[in-house]
């Protein structure tokens, strides 16, 4: 049921790179028919020349540009023209939704603006992205909105220089944020059958994101600061350590409970009631030397034993994987997307959703 909820739907996506399309690929994913106008003067989506050092280039698309446009059916216009206007207005007399990353100025020279189309239109849901929201014209990628969003600042480690993400987070971040904004658009055209323009803009998704870090300043005039993967709130909690046989795990201890427990498994009943760590306060404040304690007792252990006595005592720990050891995890194995594209070639990517739904009749 999943898979085709969204089967009588048709989106036309006027957007290029991450975002926008991976907002396309989760109604694609969800049985929508999509249709990626692609801007035919520079070759289509620049990512499809986004290849690795040592990627095929017998392909004309990279396996970056895989990795959110599964099953859509490419369009190459240029949208200059007056002939590729019109092909693309009369796609839009029958389409649910356009999803654009183009500024307004642009938007309204290729008279596919949402006022160009609600007139073609007036039920379509125009799902508009933009860089900086408005008419700000100045031209952002990720990296750019990590740093003017405070993310860049307070990632990597203490005394280091800035460390991005390493994935395009804040076009994810976007992306989720408009998808929920077209669900409410549709939501409100199936009660009133009208149209809608829903925006939001990299910028506000990457600030709506900044969650606790935010609260800690607006209500503390606390600035994060580069903590590597630890917490500014709890300890120990993101904290790394090696095990005999070399393997890297992290902890992430949150409660009282937890704590205990790690002290069960380590057998350090002494340091479960020590003065410098026998609560969370207390521990973020001695982080270091609880760090070294801990690490005496963890490069005793292989990970493997390490971790099946934490996880029996509820003690939150993780491996740290690379990313050929994600997908050797059967989780990870069953999101795994295939296509086969116009070259005749088999592509994968991972999927954009990773929810499920069964409806109460499906249930009974």
């Amino acid at each position: 049921m999943q898979s085709s909820f969204f089967q009588d739907l048709k989106i036309i996506e006027l957007a290029s790179v991450l975002a926008g399309p991976a907002v396309g690929q989760f109604f694609s994913e969800l049985g929508a028919k999509v249709i990626k106008v692609e801007n035919k003067k520079t070759g289509g989506d620049v990512t499809r020349n986004w290849r690795l050092p040592n990627e095929s280039k017998e392909r004309d698309y990279s396996a970056y540009y895989c990795s959110v446009n599964w099953q859509k059916e490419s369009l190459f216009l240029d949208l200059s023209t007056q002939q590729d206007q019109t092909h693309l207005h009369e796609l839009v007399k029958e389409a649910d939704i356009v999803i654009s990353n183009f500024n307004t100025t642009s938007a309204k020279k290729m008279k596919c603006s949402y006022a160009d189309l609600k007139a073609i239109n007036p039920h379509v849901i125009f799902a508009h992205l933009t860089s900086y929201g408005g008419d700000d014209k100045r031209p952002a990628f990720d990296v750019v909105l990590q740093a003017e969003t405070g993310f860049l600042y307070m990632t990597g480690e203490k005394n280091s220089n800035p460390v991005k993400m390493p994935v395009a987070l804040i076009d994810i971040l976007a992306a989720h944020q408009l998808k929920e904004a077209v669900l409410l658009a549709l939501l409100h055209r199936y009660k009133t059958g009208e149209g809608s323009y829903v925006t939001t803009s990299l910028l506000e998704s990457a600030i709506a994101s900044l969650a606790n870090q935010a609260t800690n300043f607006l209500m503390e005039d606390f600035i994060p600061q580069k903590m590597g993967c630890e917490h500014p709130n709890i300890a120990p909690y993101g904290d790394i350590f090696y095990t005999k046989d070399k393997k890297q795990i992290i902890l992430a201890v949150g409660t009282e409970r937890q704590w205990e427990q790690l002290c069960i498994s380590l057998d350090l009943g002494d340091l479960k009631n020590h003065q410098l760590y026998y609560n969370n306060a207390q521990r973020v404040i001695h982080r270091e030397s609880l760090y070294e304690y801990l690490n005496t007792k963890i490069i005793e252990w292989n990970r493997a034993d390490l971790l099946a006595i934490f996880n029996k005592n509820g003690v939150p720990v993780g491996s740290v994987r690379n990313m050929k050891e994600v997908f050797e995890l059967q989780q990870a194995q069953n999101m795994v997307l295939e296509e086969t594209m116009p070259d005749g070639k088999n592509s994968k990517r991972v999927k954009t959703i990773s929810f499920s739904m069964l409806q109460n009749s499906s249930t009974s």
